[in-house]
């Protein structure tokens, strides 16, 4: 599945504006949560008893999503577990296995993750002419399209993934970028438009294939479908106010400092973020496509001999952002990637011993936006402001036990309003 890679731009810190493009690509396909301890992930299990096909079968309803942890609302003085996403744009599987491949390490690594699907990529190139993309003429796609294989692959890497307890949200369809059309001049009517059209590929892909022997998605996708990350981040406030007003509960198209995220225009602001990048004094945003950009420009195969640096150097900056919100402010880490194998395949390395490295640890959770969505609303809104008020790498002087603590902490002995002392 090909797909050209295309530059990205966001509101990026004034430090990396000049130096960094802040970017997403459409990516050559496109991929876990548990807990340890508790919570952590029981082995997916066969379809439920419920089963209500959709259309024309290439959805159903099989009940609620398994493998989904409960969230629970921090206890007083809790100190908050250390949350990571890692999100794939444009999620298929081709023949690079990639998505499949991510798929076992999230389990191995007790994950979850957020798989954004390109409506597309259910869509056969022989019926391209469905695709009606605004401003633009039917059948167009800066990413194509699919073929019969390689939409009976990505189906059944889609419905394994949703059983394990991963998320399917959308990245859209034809990835147009810039101007000429591209998604940042769209109306509001027009992204509900190309979502309406996402929803309908996956709706339909039996329809349009004639794979009418395969087993249906097990999910009904407008219920499972809740958020988005917009092509090349742009187009973002329009597509807000679209996704608002059709229900979805979160955005992740923008840059963000590691702080603790906050509701945007009704929608959780879920953005990928800026963390160090080694060798460098500007901060770098936490998608391969944006890493490759800093070190090989826009071509997708630079030197060879520079493919190692460049993937410990995506590893060890994303690892530098988990250390700063893990020994700090504990702010949710957002990651985004793309199934690809670019400068050699190394940002795929890189991500795949970043979740080795981080998800086995006890008071971490790896998990998709969805569950942090769920998370985050089953707290106390004065809670979220309290940690809002940590700055980047900030832990609480006093402690979390304080900090958190839904009673004022006593002062100390010999201080104004401590208790008089007892001879």
């Amino acid at each position: 599945m090909a797909a050209t890679a295309r530059i990205a731009t966001g509101a990026v810190a004034a430090a990396v504006v000049a130096a960094a493009l802040a970017g997403c690509s459409t990516g050559d396909g496109g991929a876990g949560q548990g807990v340890p301890g508790p919570q952590k992930a029981k082995p997916a299990p066969a379809a439920g008893h419920v089963v209500r096909l959709i259309g024309d079968g290439s959805t159903a309803f099989t009940g609620a999503q398994p493998n989904l942890p409960k969230p629970e609302r921090l206890k007083p003085g809790q100190k908050p577990p250390q949350f990571v996403v890692f999100s794939w744009d444009g999620a298929g599987e081709d023949s690079q296995k990639l998505f499949s491949h991510f798929r076992e390490v999230a389990k191995e690594n007790h994950a979850t993750m957020t798989y954004f699907l390109s409506g597309v990529y259910l869509l056969p190139e022989e019926k391209r002419d469905l695709y009606r993309p605004p401003q633009h003429s039917p059948g167009s796609s800066d990413i194509g399209f699919n073929d019969e294989q390689g939409i009976a692959d990505t189906v059944e890497q889609l419905r394994q993934a949703w059983l394990e307890g991963n998320e399917i949200g959308t990245h859209f369809n034809g990835h147009f970028c810039g101007k000429g059309g591209g998604v940042g001049e769209w109306s509001v009517q027009e992204w509900k438009d190309e979502i309406a059209q996402a929803k309908q590929f996956v709706r339909t892909w039996k329809t349009n294939t004639g794979l009418t022997e395969v087993k249906p998605l097990p999910f009904d996708y407008d219920r499972e479908l809740i958020g988005a990350r917009t092509p090349c981040l742009e187009g973002q406030r329009n597509f807000m106010q679209a996704a608002r007003e059709l229900g979805f509960r979160y955005d992740s198209s923008g840059v963000n400092n590691q702080v603790w995220p906050r509701k945007k225009e009704g929608l959780w602001d879920l953005s990928m973020q800026l963390v160090p990048f080694p060798g460098h004094t500007y901060e770098q945003l936490t998608m391969d496509y944006n890493f490759m950009v800093n070190q090989s420009g826009t071509r997708t195969q630079g030197d060879p001999a520079k493919y190692d640096y460049w993937g410990d150097q995506m590893r060890d900056g994303l690892l530098g952002g988990f250390e700063r919100a893990y020994n700090g402010n504990r702010a949710p880490l957002i990651i985004g990637n793309h199934f690809e194998s670019w400068n050699g395949g190394t940002y795929m390395r890189a991500v795949e011993e970043v979740v080795k490295t981080v998800c086995n640890k006890s008071d971490v959770r790896c998990v998709s936006f969805r569950q942090l969505a769920d998370w985050l609303d089953a707290q106390d809104p004065q809670v979220l402001d309290k940690l809002r008020s940590l700055d980047v790498g900030q832990a609480p002087k006093e402690g979390w036990a304080s900090f958190l603590s839904t009673r004022p902490a006593p002062a100390p002995k010999g201080a104004p309003g401590a208790p008089a002392s007892r001879g």
